[in-house]
């Protein structure tokens, strides 16, 4: 049954909703709700990255406008991101989808544990880390890999953990945020070399439509949303619906 360009709206809505509000998880949101109604791995990680495209980029120029950027970590983040992204989505795209979407699916499950145990455990360091060292690098090229395999993760996996060692937060989500429009768009070239778009029109035209009209509303609602409740609240649903797509694809 062809699925209704309304319901990728809906997804893109509350996708933008969860992002604006924790400042991450649009690829792992989009991406798990994709995955659980059908949509096959490669399709819906591509679909995500050519929607993030636009996304990313407004948000990147905004933080270095805003001067957000601390152009050492960039450096460290950037090139290993990229790469990473790029072996990622080539190796998306060389698997059955039917195979890898279980694993897929676990590795978003893991996502919505990891976001809940940052919500829960994450507290500030009084001495700010500033020093970016090769570590940096391994985490921008594991980052990368791991947010074009599950369609997003860039954000959970690379900005929770450098906040959560003490590096600074104003300047690491904008930093981060800047790197991502780089490696986004590395692997959306990827993903279009390797597939034919013709069929997925429907998923980024609603991905991007639903976006844009959450993204005011997200921004807003941000002020009076309780934050940690809000971190244990995704996560959960990601599990919940990450288990649902592998119990699917078993059976």
């Amino acid at each position: 049954m062809e699925i209704s360009i309304l319901v990728y709206v809906l997804v893109g809505f509350i996708a933008q909703t969860i992002d604006g509000a924790l400042g991450m998880a649009y690829g792992v949101s989009s991406n798990t709700f994709l995955l659980s109604l059908g949509i096959p791995p490669a399709a819906a990680s591509a679909s995500v990255h050519m929607a993030e495209v636009v996304t990313t980029g407004v948000s990147g120029f905004s933080h270095w406008r805003l001067g957000n950027v601390d152009w050492k970590l960039v450096k460290r983040l950037l090139i290993p991101g990229v790469i990473g992204g790029v072996a990622g989505a080539y190796l998306l795209t060389s698997i059955d989808g039917d195979v890898i979407k279980p694993w897929i699916a676990a590795y978003l499950l893991l996502m919505g544990v990891v976001i809940i145990y940052k919500a829960i455990t994450t507290v500030p360091r009084n001495k700010p880390d500033d020093y970016h060292g090769p570590r940096i690098s391994l985490l921008g090229l594991f980052g990368g890999f791991c947010d074009a395999i599950g369609g997003g993760g860039w954000g959970p996996v690379v900005t929770s953990t450098l906040v959560a060692r003490g590096k600074y937060p104003r300047m690491t989500i904008g930093s981060v945020n800047f790197s991502e429009f780089f490696i986004t768009f590395a692997e959306s070239v990827t993903f279009v070399l390797a597939l034919s778009f013709s069929q997925y029109w429907q998923i980024i035209l609603g991905l991007l439509i639903g976006g844009g009209i959450a993204a005011p509303l997200a921004a807003r609602m941000t002020k009076n949303l309780p934050l940690k409740a809000l971190m244990i609240l995704v996560g959960a649903l990601i599990i919940i619906l990450s288990i649902r797509t592998i119990y699917l694809a078993l059976v």
